[in-house]
């Protein structure tokens, strides 16, 4: 019996370091290799300067930039509060989740924007950084009239940072919200605006 517990013991470390350890390392290893960018977090930088991740939404706010799905801080009322992701909703009979979602369409509302389904509720991470393209449409007005640019101008930067599906028809179109107003950013520079 001793010598089968010993057989055990031995098998279980065997299995810790191959499984626990070496699986890991050889993981990391490779998305380091194959993958660097998104391996380490997906980092946009412009000249140097850390701008945020393309996976995780950032807070934009005001007509002046595109804005994504509500910033999960909202849901506590402590702006810059940190929120592990999917950990806080509200259900589809909240009166939170009701009264949170007028307050937000009446905000659009003021800033121009025509509120739509996304712009006024969480996704289900609570840190998507996508919105479909009617969503970054529904503000071209109001961006464009906050930058003094033309809503030509806007609505062409929208039309070409539209990703259709991936493999051509794996979920939906979308539109990064950190890379689209990386390029509002870009186009009121060359502006002279920025």
């Amino acid at each position: 019996m001793l010598a089968n517990l010993r057989r055990s013991f031995l098998l279980s470390l065997v299995f810790l370091a191959l499984l626990g350890l070496v699986y890991g390392f050889a993981g990391t290893g490779v998305s380091m290799l194959f993958f660097k960018h998104q391996a380490e977090g997906s980092l946009v930088k412009d000249g140097g300067r850390l701008i945020g991740s393309a996976e995780i939404e950032q807070a934009w706010t005001g007509p002046r930039w595109f804005q994504g799905r509500p910033d999960a801080s909202l849901l506590t009322n402590k702006p810059g509060q940190v929120i592990v992701s999917g950990t806080q909703q509200w259900g589809p009979r909240s009166k939170e989740l009701e009264a949170f979602v007028a307050a937000k369409a009446a905000l659009l509302k003021r800033e121009g924007i025509k509120p739509t389904n996304e712009l006024v509720t969480n996704s289900g991470s609570l840190v998507d950084p996508d919105i479909s393209p009617d969503g970054a449409y529904a503000q071209v007005d109001s961006v464009a009239k906050a930058n003094h640019l033309s809503v030509h101008a806007v609505n062409a930067l929208v039309a070409s940072h539209v990703h259709g599906r991936e493999l051509g028809f794996f979920g939906a179109p979308y539109v990064n919200v950190l890379e689209l107003n990386m390029a509002l950013y870009s186009l009121e520079r060359s502006a002279g605006r920025g």
